[in-house]
Formats: structure tokens, sequence, C-alpha cells
């Protein structure tokens, strides 16, 4: 959370005043106060505020000088691949056109030297070319009609090709919710640049068209979550949210509205889910939940340790709780310009495991070889700051009610779910890609400020859903999202082929062997 900057009356007379004093005599009290005061504000407003977690932004550089100390970087070295223009292979949405020589063909004779022929070359030379237009594109059609003279009848040019008999197509629905959804883009904002381009759509008409739609593609949305319910590992986390009109059971004490973010991870899929309303993150996983398959092993749960994100199981369902251990870092981060040198050890504990876990994502370790690989590596460097934090209370080397003592606290209470990682197969370390899909909620949020009522907050949960699993499995969610309407039947009768990462096999099946 933000720190609020704290306020300061600075009077620029009293100010000089007290300079000016402070050539005869010494600074009172007050004056050196208030001297004070104002230099840390000002301090403050210079130095900006810290935008990441990483230790060396959070520690800052360690100043080590002598035989010991590791040799400076060459700044003058190459920036790391992926630095600089994108290439053509880069632009997988844009429109791919190949265009033949005009004179020559593969096999004739060189124009130049006339000795040798020419052939075609593997890599043809490429060129990107970028235009602007309207996020949506209007056409007018002037259908010519001719009437008889003698018997009055009308005769109008047929329509074209492809028109199609709506207004508003597939693509026209997949944008505006893609803006809507995805880039936190209002419906009146819309609106206004659509009627700066000679476009309009009003905000009740872009409603009416994304709500028909997510009639049509419910049966994705229901897919999805009946999936995430098979998954081996399934993160939650919730947002406030607002929601103007929301009709409550007179027995719910509760006043608060959230929007819960699920993702459930297995081999070779993602499933990101939004849910709006009064429930809780824990209410909502249990629902989802529900559909899992009972010949299943238990699934792993990881989130922080709030209690309102762990679910409430029916009988005979298991679950296992891992904590997120980037909570339990973060503890340290807030304190630790008041405790720099115990905040540095911590942090720099918890950077070794981290430093593992992503060795093992680089080598493509297996969930079994990963477990070995914490097992032989980041077991000793856990259990080595286990004692230590341990040690700090029992030989009253740190006060319990500090902001470090709370910090040591929060590792120790929370010390078996944090650390499930040494003990389970695919367990991991923390919960940010549950956090970086909530951003989408919080983006909405900021900008649109809140859902109507809970019926339009369904319909955006639908739709950032879907949006946002196309995002984590790599797929172009507006292209999807088209597919889906065009094949609103085929959808219906079998959504489980109408996946994000299946859908183009199920548009364009493989020649199979007769």
């Amino acid at each position: 959370m933000k720190k609020s900057r704290r306020r300061i009356d600075v009077n620029l007379e009293e100010l000089d005043g007290v300079l000016d004093r402070a050539r005869e005599v010494p600074l009172s009290a007050a004056d050196h106060d208030k001297l004070k005061d104002t230099l840390h504000a000002l301090a403050e407003m210079l130095v900006g505020s810290r935008t990441t977690e990483k230790s060396s932004e959070v520690l800052g550089k360690r100043e080590e000088t002598g035989a010991g100390a590791e040799p400076q970087a060459d700044d003058s070295s190459p920036p790391p691949p992926g630095h600089g223009r994108n290439g053509a292979e880069a632009f997988g949405g844009a429109r791919k056109v190949n265009i033949k020589h005009q004179k020559l063909t593969h096999g004739d004779r060189c124009p130049e030297c006339g000795k040798g022929n020419v052939y075609g070359q593997k890599e043809p030379k490429v060129l990107v070319r970028i235009i602007g237009q309207a996020p949506l594109a209007a056409t007018v059609y002037s259908l010519e009609r001719l009437r008889c003279g003698a018997c009055g009848q009308l005769f109008t040019a047929p329509e074209p090709e492809g028109v199609g008999p709506d207004k508003y197509d597939e693509t026209a629905a997949a944008m505006i919710a893609q803006l809507k959804y995805g880039a936190g883009t209002p419906f009146y904002r819309l609106e206004q640049l659509e009627s700066q381009l000679g476009i309009p759509l009003p905000a009740a008409t872009q409603w009416e068209i994304v709500e028909e739609a997510a009639q049509v593609i419910k049966p994705a949305r229901d897919e999805l979550i009946r999936q995430a319910a098979q998954g081996a590992v399934v993160h939650n986390d919730d947002t406030s949210m607002r929601v103007l009109m929301l009709k409550r059971d007179p027995k719910d004490e509760r006043t608060g509205v959230f929007t819960s973010g699920i993702v459930s991870v297995d081999q070779g899929w993602k499933i990101a889910l939004y849910f709006t309303g009064s429930r809780h993150a824990g209410e909502n996983i249990a629902e989802v939940l529900k559909k899992r398959n009972a010949e299943l092993p238990s699934p792993i749960q990881m989130c922080d340790a709030l209690s309102r994100n762990a679910p409430k199981l029916s009988a005979g369902v298991e679950i296992l709780l891992a904590n997120c251990l980037a909570h339990g870092r973060r503890q340290f981060v807030d304190v630790v310009e008041k405790f720099p040198d115990q905040c540095r050890y911590v942090l720099e504990m918890l950077g070794q495991v981290y430093g593992h876990d992503a060795e093992a994502r680089k080598l493509g370790l297996s969930p079994d070889e990963r477990l070995r690989l914490h097992q032989q590596r980041s077991q000793p460097v856990m259990d080595t700051l286990h004692a230590w934090l341990e040690a700090q209370f029992t030989d009253r080397r740190t006060e319990p009610n500090s902001g470090l003592g709370e910090a040591i606290s929060y590792l120790l209470r929370h010390w078996q779910p944090l650390t499930l990682f040494l003990r389970k197969a695919g367990a991991p370390l923390d919960n940010n890609i549950a956090e970086r899909a909530l951003k989408r909620a919080i983006l909405h949020r900021k900008n649109a400020l809140f859902f109507r009522t809970l019926h339009g907050a369904q319909v955006g949960d639908l739709f950032m859903s879907l949006i946002h699993t196309c995002e984590l499995c790599g797929v172009n969610s507006f292209d999807y999202l088209v597919e889906l309407q065009r094949h609103a039947r085929e959808l219906a009768a079998r959504p489980a082929e109408w996946m994000p990462w299946n859908y183009r096999e199920t548009l364009h099946p493989t020649d199979q062997d007769p």
C-alpha cells in the first residue's frame, strides 16, 4: 500500500527568519524542528518512491573494497538479447501477404549475367508496415434503387457478398469486450473516442453488444470452470470491488464486495477465473472444487495467509495448503529501513531459494526433479533461516512487537504452508500469478470505478476469464472471442474442443490416415 506523504505547512518568511537568527544565536528547539521537518519533506519529494521489491533495489549495493571485493560490471557490454526493434516474427496477428516477383520465376535464366539460373530462396525479404485505424470501423453501403415508370416495381442492387444481416458483427463484439475488460477502457471513453472519429457508438449500445455475446460464449467459460477444478495447483486471491445495485440476503451481515481471482495450473495449460460478489476467495474456490473428479489426488492450493482465502470443504475433500513466500518476504521489505542488517540477511537467504527455483525453470526440470533440487539445496538454507528466526526471540535480540518482530512472527506462524515446496512436488513458492491476474480487475476498478449491477459484474467476469486465460496460454484473445461467436452451435455441443489451447486444431483438424 502506498504511503501517504505527511503534510508540512511551510511559510517562507518564517523559514527566512529562522535562517537569519541562526547567524547570531544557536537554533532553538522549535526552530530546529521546523527546519528539519521542512528539509525531510523536501527530500521525500525529491526521492521517488520504490516501485519494485527486488533485493538490489531494496537493499542497495554493498560497499566492498579490498581484495575480497567483487569486480565492477563493465557498463560497456552489449545489452542482452531482446532489446531493440521487433522482428517480423513478433507480429503474429498481422495480415500476411505473399508477393511474387513480377518478372522472374524459379529456374529462369539470370537477366544480369545470362549464364546461370535463378532459384527461389528459403527466406524472403520481409517488410513490416503498420497503419492506424479506429478501434471499430464502419462501412456504409449505398445500394442503388430503380423504379419502373409503368408498374412502380422497385429494383434494389443486391447486398455485397459476406456483409451479413447484423449491423454489429462478431468482430465488433470481440473488440468492445477486449477494450472494456481486457484493456480497462470504460464504455463512455470508447464512446467519446469513436465519436471523434466519426463512428457513433453509444455506451448503452456497447453494453447490449457484449451482453448478447456473453450469452453466446458462456459455455466456454463454464467449461473453463470445470477444467480448472481438475488442476494440480490452484492459486486464489481477491480484491475489493464496487457494485452499485447489489441485492443481499437480509441475513447476510457482510458489507464488502470482492472480485476473486483463481488461476488453475496443470501440465499443458493455465486457466484464469474471476468471480465478483459478496463471497470471499476461499468460498469461490470451494465452489469450483465441487466439480473436481473424486478420483484425482488432492490439489495444492496456493494463497496468502488470510483466513478468508482458505476454503471450507465438504467432508472427505482434502486440499494441500501452501502459503505465499513472497508475502512473508514483503514483511521484511516494509521494515528494511529500520532494520537493514536483519532484513538483508532474510532477503538474501530467500533470494538463494528463488535462485534455485529459477535454475529449475531454466533447466526445464520435472516437478519431481525440482523437488529434489529444492530438498538438496534449499532445505539447508530454510533450516538455517528458521533457526535464526527463532533465535531472535529466544535470545531476546528482537522485540516481538516491533516491525521486525511481526515480520519474524509471520514466517514462524505459517512456516509449514510456506515451505510446502520442500515436501510436495509441484508446490509453487508464491502466489504471484494470482496477484498478476487480479491486476486486470483492479485496472477495471481504476478506470470504470464500479459495476452497475451484479449481472454486469458477471458479464465482466466472463470476458476477463476468457481474455486472461488466452494471455496465459499465449493465444490471441480477439481471434478467440470472434471464433467462439461464429461457432456458437459447435461450442454449445462440444465446449471442451473450444478451449484457448485447442480451438485452432478444432477449426483446422489435421488430415488423418484412412
